[in-house]
Formats: structure tokens, C-alpha cells, sequence
């Protein structure tokens, strides 16, 4: 599947820093430690309707670990799949009278002009699952050829694994596991489950829904497996991040990963799990299911600068579940027309110390909130104190680093 650009990411002088990022498995912040190439993939899209705001913020989160990785000097392999069949899609489709693959070509299309828009740097690999059904159902039927999952009528389930490591990167109990299947499309109840836990690996084949003939049988695949097969035949196992939304921790990241460590007998399937807060509007997650999407191509469609739209996003910590309110865009204009005209200046004040300062709070769990702060008091002494602004090389140098660590171009 097509990628969309990448964008130029400027060098910067000086000493980049170590990563450090909170790992859901590990209840902390701990460094990251990838080799020459770090080894990145963020779960993408179901293409029914995109893209909001919730997407946009858990797609710029990961974005800032490769502009922190590439600065720190490493290369950076970034893989993120399509869901572009699945029963939303499908439900979606027969709504509108529309076929699903253009439904999902179509909304696919839409993301990719979006996250160009944003200047989100592009997956090497950009993977849809339709391109893939045929290694996902390789995958499904060593699992059940290895008795790591079994037959319930014309569906193959995995089986819960019983290593007790089970339930390790999202730190649940059984009672929460439960209950979160139920909400986020899992079958906890279906009669003849061996466990109600057990994750559906493919949907065998139903009237009036698509279907491909397979290894596994006529049908599709589940939703967790594919994550699970898609990263790992691209990167391997123990990538160093594996990310997404919070709504993602439990199933689909656990059973991702649980699905990849038994194919492989390795472990762990990843060595951070880290997972973005959720965007909320009118004291709500803002989700497909509400009704309640603000979409970043509308906001481009009324005029928006997609730079704004990127500042307002960072404004907040990547973790928290935040809110967009009426306030917040127009505040990130504010600050986009602040830091432009800072940075158009003849002279600023001292531009490394600033560098230094923003890498170090970057390193630390990606604290947007303190960059935007220290960026806008230079900001401020650059354009009402001209005369402390000593240092004619401090705007261009902020720029590029405005640039090459924020992704926002002024």
C-alpha cells in the first residue's frame, strides 16, 4: 500500500538524548535503547472515517519518537497497518450504499492527505490488511497446527495462553479483561469457547461478506492477528515500540502480542508498549461510536493552518486524556503567529540554550506542555525585549528546531 511523503527533518547541532518513554508493561518511564535502526510500529486505521482529532494526536505522539530517534542519530523503520476489512468497515459500507473496498480506498486516501498536511513523518512500511491475508493466514494455521488455537465451527480461536505472562503489558485482572472484550469486540459469551478470553484469529466464511480462500479456510482475518503478523514479518520480534491509542492496551495489544510470542516462542513481542491519552469533546471520548468526531480535512476544508492544528495537539501531555474545546485552536494560532514572528526576527535570545533545554524535556516521556512553554518565552523575549535578543543566529536555529523536533514548519 502507498505511503504519503516524508518531509524534510533538519539537522541540528549539539548532543541529542537519550529517549525515555512510559512503558504500560513496566508501570514506568524507562529509556529506550534501540540499536542503529530503531524498530517502530503504531496500529493504524480501520478507513470507515478519518481523520479525527483522536487519530491525529496518537499519530503525532509516535511521530515525535522518530524525530527524537533520528536526532539522537538512528535510523528509524516505522510500520503501520490498514485495517481495510473488518465488520465496521463493512457495516459502514452497507450503510451508505457504498462498496467497501472504496469505502476504504476512499477514507485511506483522505488519512494519507491528512497526515501530509500535519507533516507526520510516513511509515517505511504502510500495510493493508487485504494485501496481507495470505501470510496472516500462514500465521493462523501454525497456530493451529502448533495447538495454539482451535476450530469453533467454521472460526479459529487462540487459545488464552496459560504461561502466566498472559495480561503482562496491559498489568489488567481477569475481571477487567472481561469487561473491556465485551466493550472493544471481543466474544467473551459466545457458547463453546474454550476460554471466554480466547481471541478470534479468523472469521470463517459468511454469506454476503468478502472472502478469500486460504490456509486457514475460506474467510478473513480476526482483528489482533494481524498486527501481530504484520510487525513481526517486518520487524522482527522485540521491536522497540509498540504503539496506539489507550483504548488499544487491552485486547488488542495483549492478544498482539500473545499471538506473536506463541508463533515464535520469543519473548517479548515488544520492549515498550506505549499508549497515547484519548481527545474528548464535550466531556466525552471523541469516537466514530458518538457521533462525536471533529475531522482534521474539515478544518483544513475551513481554512485551518494544518500547523495550528498540530500546536494545538501538542499542547498537553501525550498521555493525558485532554480535551478540544473552543479555546484551544485559536489559542494555537496565537502561538504559531508568536513563534513566526519570533523567528523572523533579526536576532533572539541564546538559541542552544534553548535547543538543550527543549531536547531534555522531549527526552522525558515527550513533555510537549514544557516545550511549548520555554518556546514561547523566547518567543516573547525575542519580539518585546529586543534589546536581551543578543544572538543573530537563535532565530533561524529555533526555526529548524521547531522544525525538526515538533514537526511544526514556521
Amino acid at each position: 500500500m502507498q505511503s504519503w511523503p516524508t518531509p524534510d527533518v533538519p539537522e541540528l547541532p549539539g548532543t541529542a538524548r537519550p529517549l525515555r518513554l512510559y512503558d504500560t508493561a513496566a508501570d514506568e518511564v524507562r529509556p529506550t535503547a534501540p540499536g542503529a535502526t530503531a524498530r517502530i510500529y503504531v496500529c493504524g486505521i480501520t478507513p470507515y472515517d478519518a481523520t479525527h482529532l483522536g487519530h491525529a494526536a496518537t499519530y503525532l505522539a509516535f511521530d515525535l519518537v522518530q524525530r527524537l530517534w533520528l536526532d539522537a542519530g538512528h535510523a528509524v523503520h516505522y510500520v503501520q497497518n490498514v485495517t481495510d476489512i473488518d465488520d465496521p468497515l463493512l457495516e459502514r459500507a452497507a450503510a451508505t450504499g457504498t462498496g467497501w473496498s472504496e469505502l476504504a480506498e476512499r477514507e485511506t486516501e483522505l488519512y494519507r492527505q491528512d497526515m501530509t498536511a500535519l507533516r507526520v513523518l510516513p511509515p517505511a512500511d504502510y500495510v493493508g490488511v487485504v494485501e496481507s491475508v495470505e501470510e496472516i493466514a500462514e500465521a493462523v494455521a501454525k497456530l493451529l497446527a502448533d495447538d495454539h488455537a482451535y476450530r469453533l465451527e467454521s472460526d479459529i480461536y487462540a487459545r488464552t495462553p496459560s504461561n502466566g505472562r498472559f495480561g503482562y503489558e496491559s498489568r489488567y485482572s481477569r475481571e477487567q479483561m472481561l469487561t473491556l472484550f465485551a466493550e472493544r469486540g471481543g466474544d467473551p459469551d459466545r457458547p463453546g469457547k474454550h476460554d471466554p478470553l480466547d481471541a478470534l484469529l479468523w472469521r470463517g466464511r459468511r454469506e454476503g461478506e468478502p472472502f478469500w480462500e486460504t490456509a486457514a479456510g475460506a474467510g478473513r482475518p480476526g482483528w489482533h492477528i494481524e498486527c501481530s503478523v504484520i510487525a513481526r514479518n517486518r520487524l522482527g520480534m522485540g521491536i522497540d515500540v509498540q504503539g496506539g491509542g489507550s483504548d488499544l492496551r487491552f485486547p488488542h495489544h495483549e492478544h498482539s502480542a500473545a499471538h506473536a510470542e506463541a508463533l515464535t516462542g520469543e519473548w517479548p513481542f515488544a520492549r515498550h508498549y506505549v499508549h497515547a491519552g484519548m481527545i474528548g469533546l464535550d466531556g466525552e471520548k471523541m469516537s466514530k461510536s458518538r457521533g462525536n468526531l471533529v475531522f482534521v480535512s474539515k478544518l483544513r476544508g475551513a481554512g485551518v493552518d494544518p500547523m495550528a492544528i498540530r500546536l494545538a495537539l501538542l499542547d498537553g501531555h501525550y498521555r493525558a486524556d485532554r480535551e478540544w474545546t473552543g479555546g484551544r485552536l485559536p489559542q494555537a494560532e496565537l502561538r504559531l503567529a508568536g513563534w513566526r514572528a519570533a523567528t523572523a526576527a533579526p536576532a533572539g535570545p541564546d538559541g542552544m540554550a534553548l535547543l538543550e533545554h527543549v531536547r531534555d524535556r522531549l527526552a522525558d516521556d515527550l513533555d510537549t506542555s514544557g516545550v511549548l512553554a520555554a518556546v514561547d518565552r523566547w518567543a516573547r523575549l525575542t519580539v518585546e525585549q529586543p534589546g536581551g535578543a543578543t544572538d543573530p543566529t537563535a532565530p533561524e536555529l529555533v526555526g529548524r528546531m521547531v522544525d525538526a523536533l515538533l514537526g511544526v514548519k514556521l
